[in-house]
């Protein structure tokens, strides 16, 4: 027998003032993401107000003429809402058709998710209410005076509350939609989507905005090397000690290290790099878990399970049930 994979339609919101490269990043990760056959998962569809809108005066004034108008969202799987040029100091303000729009949709169950202050827009339709959520953190004081009732998180760069997802500033939109197709798909076709737009596929929501990018201090080197030794023994029962003789520096070197140029702790990393080895491994093997838990560096199945359902959600075996089905 043979299966047709529905296509996912992604909806991005082109308001006027929309941030280019906000705007940009959904199509690139989403129109990027394929089966491993080459098979697009996702169609994405810009739409906005009828007449346009124009891009962000600090990236370059453009005219986006969106293919789409806002019916578009009653028909989307996911809804992107991109940040713009300057949040609005009164839920008023807001195109009404817009919240009316996104209200409707979120009514529906369609999954709705913001980058930077795109979630200004979200909060006004009052779909942040009672959630965590994220913003940059230039705003995010500004969202929690606006909005009393959203819980702001401003040190992560993205929040996922289910149904509604908020991301940080910049490339934390990409993290955010790299999580969505991992979410969605796994973490192998999220690896081969990060792998086509040459970004890391590393980073998780809990991550840290605060990230040093400035050159290392004399003395100082990048921490790529050691990421890269870890990734290649992850199946080893590592120490921080094991860690930081393998970057020849202190333990309290190493620790300052990632904080700075990681925004996470060594055993967070390592977590999650272990996390994610676990997924690639229970999606395209047929491994026990025992064999997953060891080869990916738990040692044993409870460990696994307890660090699994802690960042996943869910246990290895549903997991692997579950991406089994969809790949049916």
């Amino acid at each position: 027998m043979r299966y047709v994979l529905a296509m996912h339609v992604v909806a991005v919101l082109a308001l006027d003032g929309v941030v280019a490269f906000d705007l940009a990043v959904p199509g690139q990760v989403f129109g990027t993401s394929t089966t491993d056959r080459d098979v697009p998962l996702y169609e994405t569809r810009v739409c906005g107000l009828p007449g346009g809108a124009a891009t962000s005066a600090t990236g370059g004034r453009m005219r986006v003429e969106p293919p789409f108008g806002l019916d578009a969202l009653a028909t989307a799987d996911t809804i992107v809402v991109p940040g713009h040029d300057q949040p609005y100091d009164h839920p008023a303000e807001h195109p009404p058709e817009v919240l009316d729009a996104l209200r409707d949709a979120a009514e529906r169950g369609t999954r709705i998710a913001s980058i930077c202050v795109g979630a200004f827009v979200l909060a006004a339709a009052g779909l942040l209410d009672g959630r965590r959520a994220t913003t940059h953190w230039m705003y995010a004081h500004r969202l929690a005076r606006l909005h009393p009732r959203v819980e702001v998180d401003a040190s992560v760069l993205y929040v996922d509350d289910g149904q509604v997802l908020t991301s940080a500033g910049v490339a934390a939109g990409i993290d955010l939609c790299l999580h969505v197709v991992r979410r969605d798909h796994g973490a192998a076709t999220a690896a081969r989507t990060a792998r086509r737009i040459i970004m890391p596929p590393q980073r998780d929501g809990g991550q840290a905005q605060f990230i040093r990018h400035e050159d290392p201090p004399d003395g100082d080197t990048a921490l790529q090397p050691t990421l890269a030794w870890l990734e290649a023994n992850l199946n080893r029962p590592l120490t921080l000690d094991d860690i930081a003789r393998h970057a020849s520096v202190s333990v309290r070197t190493l620790t300052r290290r990632f904080r700075e140029q990681a925004g996470t702790t060594p055993q967070r990393w390592l977590s999650r790099a272990r996390v994610h080895r676990a997924q690639q491994l229970l999606e395209s093997t047929d491994l026990p878990v025992e064999r997953v838990a060891a080869e990916s560096g738990f040692g044993s199945p409870v460990t696994l399970r307890a660090h699994f359902a802690r960042r996943v959600g869910a246990s290895p075996q549903s997991y692997r049930a579950a991406f089994r089905a969809r790949a049916s």
